[in-house]
């Protein structure tokens, strides 16, 4: 056996794929992005940062980034007036008026803040969403949390526990972290409402449901997904291989329904 084929079946056996020389699969939305292997892009409601953006339309101004914070940068969040913004820090150190957000800080500010000063003297690395106006959002107080403070509740799912950062009770948008243990396995399901998800930590083998065939990657680190509404995914196959932890959102009320298998059909209802 020559070292070529040694290596290449060592990346099957890992990756659980069919071609050394594989990829991920092409998907008619974004999905097993590693976001370390986007562009960088500008941004003007942020000067002097590097940032790769996740998703966003450019009619609504919404927008999904991962943002690169130098050293020594001052910044306002009064770039996107009239929107609301979410920040999470992944790693470094932000503040946001007087308030010193570490790696798991989050901060919601609704629309109509007064534009907070933000600075990052050591540098920081954070997610950070502008969403789209809803008149039927009912949070109109900040919300400035340290999520390590939080304790992870237990779910329906064995080996799956989250914490709530944000749950608007008036359009149902919320924003969570969810932590998958070691081998845990997920069900086929589908949410009512668009999904997406960052990889904070961890590495996590997941899998789409594409038209009823099923295209299985695997997340590391900085890896990323975006679901349209009634996308299906998870299923047997799907299971942690390490510890992981999702910043997850929703954008408004989803109802989750379960599914026996990758086939469109008649859905099984959640309780």
């Amino acid at each position: 056996m020559t070292s070529k084929f040694k290596v290449c079946l060592v990346v099957v056996t890992a990756m659980l794929l069919g071609s050394c020389a594989s990829g991920p699969p092409k998907l008619p939305y974004p999905a097993f992005v590693q976001v370390d292997e986007l562009e960088d892009i500008f941004m003007a409601s942020l000067p002097g940062v590097r940032a790769k953006q996740l998703s966003g339309d450019p009619q609504t101004r919404r927008t999904s980034n991962r943002v690169d914070l130098p050293k020594d940068w001052q910044g306002t969040s009064g770039g996107a007036p009239g929107r609301s913004m979410e920040i999470y820090v992944i790693n470094g150190k932000l503040t946001v008026a007087d308030i010193v957000l570490e790696r798991g800080g989050y901060a919601f500010l609704p629309a109509g803040s007064l534009g907070f000063n933000l600075t990052a003297k050591e540098g920081a690395r954070i997610l950070y969403f502008v969403n789209d106006t809803d008149p039927e959002s009912v949070i109109r107080s900040p919300i400035i949390i340290n999520s390590n403070l939080l304790k992870w509740a237990d779910t329906a799912k064995v080996g799956v526990s989250t914490k709530d950062l944000r749950n608007d009770p008036g359009n149902g948008a919320k924003t969570w972290l969810v932590r998958v243990s070691t081998g845990a396995a997920q069900a086929w399901e589908s949410s009512s409402a668009m999904r997406e998800g960052y990889l904070v930590t961890g590495n996590q083998q997941y899998a789409e449901c594409v038209n009823g065939k099923t295209e299985l990657w695997q997340y590391a680190p900085g890896g990323y997904f975006y679901r349209p509404a009634s996308t299906i995914s998870g299923g047997p196959e799907s299971l942690a291989l390490t510890e992981s932890i999702w910043v997850m959102r929703e954008m408004g009320r989803g109802d989750t329904t379960i599914w026996p298998s990758c086939v469109v059909q008649e859905p099984d209802p959640q309780p």
